[in-house]
Formats: structure tokens, sequence, C-alpha cells
């Protein structure tokens, strides 16, 4: 009789057991869920990117939240002061350079205009860092932005004098991966060139109007002005 009482426990505490672990890890795994959940893949992406480009990340850019992803995102956060959890909140993300939401910026876009800015990105900066690239990509979208500039990629490309590129025929190359990821960064709302409209090559800038812009960061060859 009491073997079989003690048997009873056994399994009544075996069962309890098996759930409470079964239970944690489903737990643990919605936790993970609910931390990926705020980013789409291309945020997941442009985070994965932009801690490679920084020294944080040493993993693949695949668009996966994996533990490479949440331990390089930990450190960014402890070097930067912000609360270490290893989640990409609204903090986070504009410490990383990216407006927090639910869905790109690059949604509205079509694949013929993000090719035609990785076109330009290619022929203007092809020399140019990756961090540099992202800037002139940015910097086109935000003349597209601004009511001073045409409103669609295309119009802002094209623009009469605008880019050197287009007047030379250079704009005409095939871009390479790197400037399509560039471009692709820069429609997911990276913006290194913070706001800038114009960017001008200091050494060989001809135009004392551009030297008047008020200069807001210099990235590579590059001065990023307003």
């Amino acid at each position: 009789m009491k073997k079989r009482v003690l048997s009873l426990l056994f399994a009544i505490l075996f069962i309890f057991v098996g759930f409470g672990v079964v239970t944690t890890g489903i737990y643990a795994y919605n936790n993970v869920s609910i931390a990926e959940a705020a980013l789409s893949k291309n945020q997941i992406v442009l985070v994965q990117t932009r801690l490679k480009n920084w020294g944080y990340y040493t993993g693949a850019v695949d668009g996966i939240y994996g533990s490479k992803t949440k331990e390089a995102v930990k450190k960014f956060q402890k070097k930067n002061g912000l609360a270490v959890d290893g989640i990409v909140g609204p903090k986070t993300a504009a410490a990383i350079g990216f407006t927090y939401s639910s869905t790109t910026t690059s949604n509205s876009v079509s694949s013929n205009d993000l090719y035609l800015l990785a076109k330009c990105v290619y022929a203007e900066a092809r020399g140019e860092s990756y961090t540099g690239q992202v800037a002139v990509a940015a910097v086109i979208l935000n003349r597209v932005k601004s009511s001073k500039f045409p409103n669609t990629i295309a119009g802002v490309i094209y623009q009469p004098y605008a880019f050197t590129s287009v007047a030379d025929g250079q704009i005409n190359l095939t871009p390479n991966q790197t400037a399509i990821n560039a471009a692709q960064d820069a429609l997911n709302g990276w913006d290194p060139s913070y706001g800038s409209l114009y960017y001008y090559n200091a050494k060989t800038a001809t135009s004392s109007w551009i030297f008047s812009r008020k200069t807001v960061t210099t990235i590579g060859n590059h001065v990023f002005a307003i």
C-alpha cells in the first residue's frame, strides 16, 4: 500500500515538474517571439547590418533575431547607456538610427525606385564607405520629403544639374550589391546624414554656393549639409 502511494506521489510530482519545464520553455519561446514581433525582417536586417558595421555583431545578416543578434544588441545598449535587455525597443531603435515601427518605410517604394536609388548611390559614392553610401541615399530620400525638391526618387535624381553622375552618364552603370544594400538601408530609415539635403566633395567642388551651406557631418570625402 505504501509503495503504491509513494509511486502515485512520484508520478504526480513528475507530471508537475514536466509541466513546469514545458511551460517554462513555452514562456521563454514566447518572450523571444515578443521581442521579435515589433520588428519586421527588414528592420532586423537593418539592426544586424549596423551593429555588424560598428563591430558589435559577427553573425550572418539574415533577418533572424537569434541569440547572436540579441547579444550584439545588449553590447550596444551597454555601450550607449541604455537598458540592457537585448530588445530593440523605441530608445534602442532611436540610438541605432531608425524610427521604431512595426512596418518598414520601404513598403510603398517599388523595386524600380530601389534599383534607381542604388544606381545613383553606386555612381555617386561607390568609392566611399558603406555608411557614406547610405548617407548619399538618405540625402536623396530627404529631398523627396522636402517641398524644395521633386517628390519622387526619379524626380530628385533626374532634376537638372542635381547630380554629376547623371550629367556624365555614370548613372547608367550597374550597381553592385553593396549599393543596393545601402539604398535599402536608407529606405528602411537609416540616415547617417542626419537630415542633410546636400553633399559635396570639398576637394573637387567648385561652386561657392555649396560651401555656404551649413555642414552637418563629414563622412569620407563627402561633406553633408543643409
